[in-house]
């Protein structure tokens, strides 16, 4: 039996891949912290591979045969990349589904306000979080401000080394035996999750001067005024980069690692994977942290729409062979696990955990309490995985969500299962999932994309 943890398997080559592998990565996290900067990023790499904008294909009446790649984006924060195949593809796809939205902070539609000597942008958390845990942090704000005139200004503060950063407060420990014995759940409530935005007054004025010198300085640096934030996405997101975490630089620390670590690596095996059989999908979505709702979330009718568009290029569109095409798929989905923990042990069931460094994780099921709202996977997709992940020499294991009873959690997999396609849940192990800075290995990170390789040359 082999060595269960893949980093003994590695010679001299084999580690400068993984390497080569995690530093683009790194570069891809730190300048994907928000849903539309992840699809920006990834347009321009695939562009650069050859793949072409559906629209353009229909705009000029292009047909798509085998060989054929194209890309779909929907509202700028939702992205589709399709390799057409040599079969029929009425007979299925092999698809991988992520997502790039990440747990933070969403700055209110009416947000500026001063109180006391101090200027505060008022915030909603987005996703699932523990409020106290994004306290005197160096925080970014990235996003865009849409104006009336149709102009669309985007906007990055806090991550070069001139910028200024942001944070949201936290009472001294000195003054804080009373907040000290709240619930973790309220030692921070979400009302109080504001940004500490400015402190000095404008000259000349008296009332709200600290807001007013704010006011100027937007219109100033972004031409930008009070009621453009009606119409801005803006996020609030851990400032920094990220980081090679532990003293062999085995690990990646950084923000928003839930997906966009199953997302680039389902990128990265799109663009590996060549000369296919079924024709292939990496789709990484929006919105999943909320529940996938929304017209860039899963549940919307984004993906059917383009698979129709992708079939009427290829000449081969109708409603039943678009419902043969979407059941016969078979599709990974491709989102991360809970990595186990030494220090919560009490929270895993060990032999039922995702072990860092043992390669790509596969959840037949996630789910909460009695399986609620999970896929749970047909036993025999299960097997015929494995015998691809085999025969490919992929590192993986199996984990549960911890516990039963403990906890839980969803994916996508359960919308695509909607279609009658045979799904599973699979991905890379995280420690702090949903925290500002989450941990994954390198080796997981490397034998995951192994693993999505070997899924859409093989399934």
């Amino acid at each position: 039996m082999k060595d269960k943890n893949a980093w003994n398997s590695y010679d001299k080559e084999e580690l400068a891949k993984l390497e080569k592998l995690c530093k683009s990565y790194r570069e891809f996290l730190d300048t994907g912290k928000t849903e539309r900067e992840c699809v920006k990023e990834i347009v321009k790499q695939v562009k650069k591979a050859g793949y072409e904008d559906i629209q353009d294909v229909i705009k000029e009446g292009k047909k798509l045969t085998k060989g054929s790649k194209v890309y779909a984006v929907w509202m700028n924060k939702t992205v589709a990349l399709f390799n057409i195949g040599k079969k029929d593809i009425e007979k299925g796809m092999n698809i991988l589904g992520a997502h790039i939205d990440s747990p933070r902070m969403d700055i209110k539609q009416i947000p500026l306000y001063e109180k006391e000597g101090f200027a505060y942008l008022d915030t909603h958390y987005y996703g699932g979080i523990k409020k106290y845990q994004w306290v005197t942090l160096p925080l970014a704000i990235h996003g865009v401000v849409a104006k009336t005139d149709g102009e669309v200004v985007e906007v990055n503060i806090g991550e070069d080394k001139n910028d200024p950063v942001f944070c949201v407060t936290d009472l001294l420990i000195h003054l804080a035996g009373a907040q000290m014995e709240k619930k973790a759940n309220k030692v921070i409530e979400g009302e109080e999750l504001d940004i500490l935005f400015a402190s000095k007054p404008l000259k000349g004025k008296e009332k709200e001067a600290v807001k007013e010198q704010v006011l100027a300085l937007l219109k100033k640096k972004y031409g930008i005024k009070e009621e453009d934030f009606i119409s801005a996405e803006l996020e609030i997101v851990p400032a920094g980069k990220a980081r090679n975490c532990g003293i062999d630089e085995s690990m990646i620390m950084a923000y928003g690692q839930d997906d966009r670590v199953c997302a680039y690596t389902s990128m990265v095996a799109m663009l590996e994977a060549e000369d296919v059989e079924k024709t292939t999908c990496c789709l990484l979505t929006d919105k999943e942290e909320i529940g996938s709702v929304g017209a860039t979330g899963m549940q919307s009718h984004f993906f059917e729409n383009t698979v129709a568009e992708i079939m009427n290029a290829m000449g081969c569109y109708n409603e039943l062979a678009l419902r043969r095409c979407l059941a016969s798929s078979r599709m990974l989905s491709s989102d991360v696990s809970a990595g186990y923990d030494p220090t919560f042990a009490s929270a895993f069931d060990k032999k039922n955990a995702a072990i860092f460094g043992e390669g790509m994780v596969f959840n037949k099921f996630t789910g909460a309490r009695g399986k609620s709202g999970s896929n749970d996977a047909n036993a025999e997709y299960l097997a015929a995985i494995r015998k691809v992940m085999d025969d490919a020499g992929v590192y993986y294991q199996t984990a549960e969500l911890g516990k039963v009873d403990v906890g839980g959690g969803g994916t996508i997999a359960y919308i695509l299962s909607l279609y009658g396609m045979e799904v599973v849940d699979c991905g890379v192990a995280v420690l702090n999932m949903h925290a500002p800075w989450e941990i994954t290995s390198k080796a997981d990170i490397y034998e995951t994309k192994k693993g999505y390789v070997a899924f859409l040359l093989g399934a």
